[in-house]
């Protein structure tokens, strides 16, 4: 089992910015050092929900 990276909210606020700019995916987790496309994927799911408030919470919650 891999070990669980923390992202800043900032980070993750950027990767959002960039995907709805039209940057391709690998662009994005190259740039940002971003690990997994899952990751991403469920930080675009929360914001389109609304739920960015999740985004300060730390790994775990």
């Amino acid at each position: 089992m891999g070990t669980r990276v923390s992202y800043p909210a900032e980070v993750k606020v950027k990767a959002i910015e960039m995907r709805l700019a039209g940057v391709p995916v690998k662009e994005v987790l190259s740039q940002l050092n971003i690990r997994s496309y899952t990751q991403l994927k469920r930080w675009m799911r929360r914001y389109k929900n609304g739920e960015i408030r999740r985004f300060e919470q730390p790994v775990g919650k």
